[in-house]
């Protein structure tokens, strides 16, 4: 049984950020360091930070006053980042640069007193920070739409000041679908600058979409709680491909692998490369070849740090 590795899969330039943000305010603040939800959804890497001594809490009023908090790659509400600095917290914001990107263009939507339309899924942490990132001060409101059937029956009240963005770690064709449903009920519908799913759930779709080609079952390693990881395992099934969506090498199954002639591996982009090796191993153990990788798309993205915290580590290492 061949096993074929998908280029790109793993970590994103936005997840190293987030978790190299955690490691250094540990490093520079002493333990605790507070984090507000889960900094990426990758129970390995959570569980992690935890031992080194990061405390994960759902809500800032867990938090301590004048303590260290960071706010997850996800992104916050307006809401919550104005408690954080009403009680005098250090925040260090550990926002995806291309969530941000989503939040300015919100904020720019409502002072043009356009309605938005949020394509995402509903609860997503995501996409609860960028409902509460619209301010309805200007006259308009923010909708979130899910599915085709949502953007089919979306009421409206001013077509022609209309504009919509998207979570960044939706399906790339679902999108597209919603999107062209949108634009047929509302020929006046602004779009993006640029588009919103980002480059890393973009690529890592692309490289499962190889992958396909020759696999017939296809492994996924991420959490549950991870929307770009889900998406890949859609993909498969979609194609018709036995799929699944592993934490590590202890969820697989041995029957998954029965009669196959080919595993395709990715992993989510908040999942380390380790838990992927491991189960290189138990698939090897059970008989695989060693794996080949696909020729893909190179990322060179890199985010810096939050200034803040650039300072202060530059003032540690002076010392």
């Amino acid at each position: 049984m061949k096993i074929q590795l998908a280029n790109p899969r793993g970590f994103c330039a936005g997840v190293d950020r987030a978790i190299d943000i955690v490691e250094r305010a540990i490093t520079l603040f002493g333990t605790p360091i507070y984090v507000r939800h889960e900094v990426v959804h990758n129970r390995h890497v959570v569980d992690r930070l935890r031992d080194m001594g990061a405390v994960f809490v759902d809500e800032l009023h867990e938090v301590p006053d004048n303590a260290t908090v960071i706010f997850s790659a996800h992104g916050v509400s307006k809401a919550v980042e104005d408690e954080a600095k009403r009680r005098g917290l250090n925040v260090f914001d550990a926002t995806c640069p291309l969530v941000t990107k989503v939040h300015m263009e919100v904020r720019r939507y409502a002072r043009e007193a356009r309605d938005v339309i949020l394509i995402g899924h509903d609860g997503h942490p995501e996409v609860e920070g960028t409902l509460g990132r619209f301010d309805t001060g200007f006259g308009g409101q923010i909708r979130l739409v899910e599915s085709v059937e949502d953007a089919a029956a979306l009421p409206v009240q001013d077509s022609t000041k209309l504009a919509f963005v998207t979570q960044t770690t939706l399906s790339v064709d679902d999108t597209a679908e919603i999107v062209q449903t949108l634009k047929r009920r509302f020929p006046d519908l602004v779009s993006p600058r640029k588009e919103d799913i980002c480059y890393a759930t973009q690529n890592r779709q692309d490289a499962v979409k190889d992958l396909l080609r020759e696999a017939d079952v296809l492994i996924v390693v991420g959490s549950v709680t991870s929307s770009n990881s889900n998406r890949l395992v859609e993909l498969g099934s979609r194609a018709g491909v036995s799929s699944h969506l592993v934490d590590g090498a202890a969820d697989l199954k041995r029957e998954w692998f029965e009669g196959k002639r080919c595993v395709g591996l990715s992993a989510g982009a908040s999942a380390p490369e380790v838990l992927v090796q491991e189960v290189i191993e138990q698939l090897k153990a059970w008989g695989a070849d060693a794996p080949t990788e696909l020729s893909g798309r190179v990322e060179h993205v890199v985010f810096g740090l939050p200034r803040e915290l650039r300072l202060a580590s530059d003032r540690n290492t002076a010392l």
